[in-house]
């Protein structure tokens, strides 16, 4: 909407291109997914397993040894009705991707004691 392209870094490392590398832990996204659903232990690593495919959807590469990746899922349980797995999981991994995204268009750089950490729209840095 802005006009401008957010950095696609898998796109560059495979045309051959090498930035800096980043420090071990800098690219760490963590996160929640929760659901008024009543679930199961079981049901709810699964819904946190299709949340981070949200991540892989919006964060490219996403995955490497860089990072530090991790989401939760949580359940209130304050609905008793039978539970769509499928249509959950679904709706986890695209509202991580959404929401991962909008947290990239709204970060801003900060200065931190070893340097400048720019963020990707923070045109002033």
């Amino acid at each position: 909407a802005d006009g401008h392209n957010l950095l696609d870094t898998q796109r560059a490392l495979l045309a051959g291109e090498r930035g800096s590398r980043p420090l071990p832990g800098t690219n760490t996204t963590i996160g929640v997914v929760a659901t008024n659903a009543t679930l199961t232990k079981a049901q709810a690593k699964r819904l946190a397993m299709s949340a981070h495919d949200g991540l892989a959807r919006s964060i490219r590469p996403a995955h490497t040894t860089l990072d530090g990746d991790t989401l939760f899922a949580m359940a209130t349980g304050t609905e008793a009705g039978p539970v769509d797995l499928m249509l959950l999981t679904v709706m986890a991994a695209e509202a991580t991707a959404l929401a991962t995204v909008d947290a990239i268009r709204q970060a801003r750089g900060i200065a931190t004691s070893w340097g400048n950490v720019p963020a990707a729209f923070d045109w002033a840095n």
